[in-house]
């Protein structure tokens, strides 16, 4: 039998509250900590998360609390599933609870603002004494409750850490492959919100699959271009990171990020939006901040900035498009294997 872990999810949303369960169904003690002490005591005692994936049957050995340090004590592997805005006051809290090695793995795509620091940046500065890992891929929370078949990426420079998640999360639906490109597992998930905003603003507009082809393969293509030039290898965007986090993102409805840009694209301003969605896409912080690090950089990101002057700038949809089609013919292909 394999080793039996203590794990804490810290996140109650979709995504921490499903691979939380694939891990109790695995026979791992594991606790999922969420501010909402109501909806911890409706997991522990109905088994079921109903704000976030109601109809999904929760393990019973799922237990949940609202006390971070409680979720954690013991624990020798910790998965991060907070909002980015919330990771670095989260891991300062909890570092100094936290045992010497100590597994830490981030699931959040997200950026934060100071400094475009990625979340292991962030873990990094806060939990000095961790091990530290980066899951990412094109991982639909409701999809992989309804038990589809899935599959995500590990990142990390540690070998035994990213054997320690494969073995936690597989299962008969779920696969775990590993990487050792943190930046560009952790960029890719965080870049494709911005693009999966596009998908949804074309989708609502009625255009043709050609459109959509060419809006994906020219996303990926400014994804992997900033990426490069941050330090990440443009071969991780082939992988499920990259190129199969974009396609899942950007052709569900599932996606809060193409929703943003699917009524974009039926005339409402982002205000209305975000009134109506409840919160704010990660895509949407993330425009800002990429469009100003290409600024900085001097990357061409035409699909960034033409985004940009749409939400921002007041610019109609049919402008930015022209300038879109006449805009400089690159190169379709920047990277090859020599």
């Amino acid at each position: 039998m394999s080793q039996r872990h203590q794990i804490a999810v810290l996140g109650g949303g979709s995504f921490g509250t499903v691979i939380a369960n694939i891990m109790a169904n695995n026979n791992h003690r594991v606790n999922l900590w969420l501010r909402n002490a109501k909806r911890a005591d409706e997991i522990n005692r109905d088994h079921v998360n109903s704000d976030y994936l109601p109809g999904y049957a929760l393990n019973p050995l799922l237990h949940a609390t609202d006390d971070l340090i409680a979720a954690v004590a013991g624990c020798d592997i910790i998965f991060m599933a907070v909002p980015s805005h919330s990771s670095r006051q989260v891991a300062r809290e909890l570092s100094s609870h936290l045992a010497n090695d100590i597994i830490v793995v981030s699931t959040t795509k997200g950026i934060e603002p100071d400094g475009f620091k990625l979340m292991s940046q962030v873990l990094a500065e806060e939990i000095s004494q961790a091990r530290i890992g980066v899951l990412s891929g094109p991982n639909l929370a409701k999809e992989i409750a309804a038990n589809q078949i899935t599959a995500t990426v590990i990142a990390s420079k540690n070998e035994a850490l990213k054997e320690t998640v494969q073995s936690l999360l597989h299962s008969g639906t779920f696969r775990v492959y590993a990487s050792t490109d943190v930046f560009g597992v952790e960029l890719g998930g965080a870049l494709k919100n911005v693009y999966a905003i596009i998908a949804g603003l074309a989708a609502a507009m009625g255009t043709g699959q050609n459109t959509i082809s060419m809006l994906m393969t020219r996303s990926l293509a400014e994804m992997s271009r900033f990426a490069v030039q941050k330090g990440a290898d443009p071969m991780t965007f082939l992988g499920l990171s990259g190129v199969g986090d974009l396609i899942a993102t950007c052709m569900s409805p599932l996606s809060r990020n193409y929703r943003v840009g699917y009524e974009l694209g039926q005339g409402k301003n982002l205000e209305q939006i975000v009134a109506e969605l409840g919160q704010v896409a990660e895509g949407v912080n993330t425009l800002k901040l990429l469009k100003q690090q290409a600024e900085d950089l001097s990357i061409y990101m035409p699909l960034v900035n033409g985004l940009y002057d749409i939400i921002y700038n007041a610019k109609s949809i049919e402008e930015v498009i022209g300038g879109l089609m006449f805009a400089e013919q690159s190169r379709d292909v920047e990277f090859a294997v020599k």
